[in-house]
């Protein structure tokens, strides 16, 4: 891992002139003072002066001052940010004596913050109809979190199919749940970056550190069922990564060390030279971990949870005019795993090539179109755990998985203002997925040596199409109304399952072909909001979506402890019936923002793991001398579930240095039907609460910042009681945990840091398998970050 950071190193210094403003003119110079609206002068806010082939930057003084010489052009842009105010951007124009500019600065409103995920073109969100979360890069960067979904789970509702975090959790444990649907591995939410899906192709769960945080500028949550815009598996919403722009000279580097052996690099860097741009984007993660099992259930077997990964992006973009642009990305992500015990580990490798572009024209409108090609091979082991002294001594590997999985795909979209009261967008997708799951039974012989008894593979291929359309229409100065819809067509062909015996003597392939599935759904949606008064107004939202069964549902089993989860390749799609109603209320000049919904959704068909057996697990024992059971469960489509409840956010700019936000959920998420015809069940689940979703949910925020003395961030979570499966019998405590960040700046662009998570030690329960396992402890560490030119 040493090598990887020293290779981080080198790709800094491989890009020439980012910490340096080029050569020029020694007669011209810009120079000025930043004020706020009293007049009082502003130090520590950013200035970035950019031309068609330069961006410098500095930081306003202690009265307020900044200044520019040696400027190469006579013209250009000039971008004001401070924190607690408004962006601006403004022209400016040299003489060849000098400029003097007076900068006025507003106090920043809540209401200004822009989407482009609820109807994918830009919308302030306060005149959306959708409830959508924005972690803005000031939200990112005060956050305490090392990954960037222990960022996300400040969003109420926002959880993973476990409660731990991509730092040390199994990446198929990954998925994300919004709004109390609940995850089986597979998310039931849309992540998209650029247009393309970060989902895994074969699973359905996110690799949430495949994009360095570097790189990252902002994040949208959209909540609700979005697949009208975004296809099967927006189900329950979609993420949005929104990647920094590269068209401006910058070079970004976050590096620091943590206890637990955590080293992380983080580096973007951008470059232009007249129509040409390009970026280069890292990330180096390790960590030693710890051990999940609580101290009084651990034995012999049990090893800390570690992981490390590397992560890189190479783009070229070329300008068309002020009209358009395209861009070539190729991306490389690799990390590997160790999931607690000695014998159980994983390993994963992608790449991907994207190619995209998007033209505008003041009569025929924007058009962007994006395709992309990605190879994936995730490789896995599954082991057995027994004790006779219930001290988890003994370790048994029982298989080896390998799952190689390719995707291809390609969105295109177009929009269009129809005056000042009607704005169309029209698009189409495509994807297909190909993938199979390889495993190896294996046998331990008396030497200790493991031989492959059975080979089993099963896989096939998935292809999905999508049409949408959406009206955005603003009826009057008060009512807005956005319908919307889409047809997509998916379907499993090329399916099989193979079995062939390897010992005592290698047999014949028996091979079996399975049956072809395909599925249309139509999925519209409404969405209105009405203006009742200037500081209020109202919202609703009635939605179909749908999500179809991931390759990894159909034809994937796995073992994590000692419950056995089987694939089912008679899954059908899943499907969403929901609405929404609430408010938005804006105070204090736009300072403050509270928005709240009451939400119901049932989904029809949902897939979900159910108990099917449990058998004693001869020569184990679990502590008190109870014996171990073998579960099984088997993926199953269900009658019908359903979750309803209440969410309200709120955020307020107190002042230009503070800032507040929060926000709480309360889902009742249960089991409405459990058809009888489902028999291999051992009973009924009508009536239990569903896995993994806790009904109460509370977080808040805190960030307090003063650019030339400190930069606070503080964030606290709770969550309440869940069950950890189907039948719930194993009870999960709820917790609470608090994060801390601070950073002090040494010099303009430099800063050092430090940040801790779990500042209070809390050892809350992350899973039950049957055995105990509890969340990471305190996580503190120290770092530097780097920032120079554009932000």
């Amino acid at each position: 891992m040493i090598s990887r950071f020293t290779l981080l190193g080198l790709l800094l210094l491989a890009v020439p002139g980012l910490a340096l403003p080029g050569p020029g003119s020694p007669d011209r110079q810009v120079e000025g003072t930043v004020k706020d609206t009293t007049g009082a002068v502003i130090s520590g806010a950013e200035v970035v002066l950019q031309g068609t082939g330069f961006s410098l930057r500095r930081m306003t003084g202690g009265a307020g001052e900044f200044g520019f010489e040696h400027v190469p052009e006579e013209s250009g842009t000039l971008v004001v940010r401070a924190a607690g105010f408004e962006r601006l951007e403004q022209a400016w124009r040299s003489d060849p004596a000098a400029a003097r500019l007076q900068i006025v600065l507003r106090p920043a409103a809540v209401t200004q913050q822009l989407t482009i995920t609820a109807t994918r073109t830009p919308m302030r969100i306060v005149d959306s109809p959708t409830s959508v979360v924005v972690f803005s890069p000031d939200d990112l960067s005060s956050a305490a979190a090392l990954s960037l979904d222990g960022v996300l789970r400040q969003a109420p509702g926002f959880s993973l199919f476990r409660r731990t975090d991509s730092r040390t959790a199994n990446p198929t444990a990954q998925g994300v749940s919004l709004r109390g649907l609940g995850a089986s591995g597979a998310s039931r939410a849309l992540v998209i970056s650029g247009d393309n899906p970060q989902n895994d192709p074969f699973g359905g769960w996110v690799y949430w550190d495949r994009i360095p945080h570097a790189a990252i500028d902002s994040v949208d949550i959209g909540v609700g069922g979005a697949s009208p815009l975004y296809g099967s598996q927006a189900l329950g919403g979609v993420i949005n990564i929104i990647r920094r722009p590269i068209d401006q000279r910058s070079l970004t580097l976050y590096s620091s060390y943590g206890n637990e052996r955590t080293p992380d690099a983080s580096l973007f860097a951008s470059e232009t030279h007249g129509p040409w741009a390009g970026a280069v984007d890292a990330e180096l993660f390790r960590t030693d971990g710890y051990i999940p099992v609580p101290l009084a259930l651990r034995g012999k077997v049990d090893s800390f949870a570690s992981s490390e990964y590397a992560t890189g992006d190479l783009t070229l973009q070329r300008k068309l005019g002020d009209a358009g642009r395209v861009f070539l990305r190729g991306s490389s992500f690799g990390e590997s795993r160790n999931n607690g015990t000695l014998l159980q580990n994983n390993r994963t490798t992608i790449r991907e090539i994207d190619l995209g572009g998007d033209w505008r024209s003041d009569t025929l409108g924007q058009f962007s179109a994006v395709g992309y090609v990605g190879r994936e091979v995730f490789n896995q082991t599954f082991s057995s755990i027994s004790s006779v002294s219930a001290n988890r001594d003994t370790e048994t590997l029982t298989r080896v998985q390998r799952v190689p999985a390719q995707e291809v795909g390609i969105s295109a979209q177009w929009s269009r203002a129809l005056g000042r009261r009607q704005n169309l967008v029209a698009g189409v997708e495509a994807h297909e997925f190909r993938g199979e799951s390889d495993e190896l039974a294996m046998l331990k012989l008396p030497n200790g040596t493991y031989v492959a008894t059975t080979a089993v593979d099963s896989g096939g291929r998935q292809h999905n199409v999508g049409v949408f359309g959406e009206d955005i229409i603003r009826l009057s100065s008060r009512w807005l109304l956005t319908p919307m819809a889409r047809v997509d067509h998916w379907s499993n062909f090329e399916a099989f399952s193979s079995t062939q015996p390897l010992r005592p003597t290698p047999g014949a392939v028996v091979r079996t072909p399975l049956a072809e599935r395909s599925e249309t759904f139509f999925s519209p949606r409404l969405s209105t909001l009405y203006r009742l008064t200037s500081k209020l107004s109202l919202t609703g939202s009635a939605y179909r979506s749908f999500r179809a069964p991931t390759l990894n549902e159909l034809y994937r089993s796995f073992r994590v402890g000692n419950i056995v989860t089987q694939a089912n390749d008679q899954l059908v799609a899943e499907r969403l019936t929901g609405g929404e109603g609430g408010g938005i209320v804006t105070g204090f000049n736009q300072r403050l923002m509270v928005r709240g919904n009451f939400f119901w959704a049932e989904i029809t068909r949902p897939i979900e793991n159910v108990t099917v057996g449990a058998l004693p697990n001869p020569g184990c024992l679990l502590p008190g001398a109870t014996p171990c059971t073998l579960i099984t469960r088997k993926r199953e489509n269900l009658g019908r579930t359903r979750s309803r409840g209440l969410e309200v956010e709120a955020e307020a700019h107190v002042n230009s240095a503070l800032t507040l936000s929060g926000g709480l959920q309360y889902a009742d998420a249960v089991v409405v039907s459990f058809p009888s015809a489902t028999t291999i069940a051992l009973q009924s689940l009508q009536g239990l609460q569903i896995p993994q979703v806790p009904r109460h949910a509370f977080t808040f925020q805190a960030r307090y910042c003063k650019p030339r003395w400190i930069l606070l961030g503080v964030q606290g979570r709770f969550v309440g009681v869940q069950f950890d499966d189907d039948l719930n019998a194993f009870l999960l405590r709820r917790y609470f945990t608090l994060d801390l960040m601070a950073s002090h700046p040494l010099t303009s662009g430099l800063e050092v840091f430090v940040a801790a998570e779990n500042l209070l030690n809390q050892r809350y329960d992350i899973g039950r398998t049957p055995v105990l396992s509890v969340g990471p402890p305190i996580l503190v560490r120290t770092g530097l970050r780097l920032r120079l030119g554009a932000r």
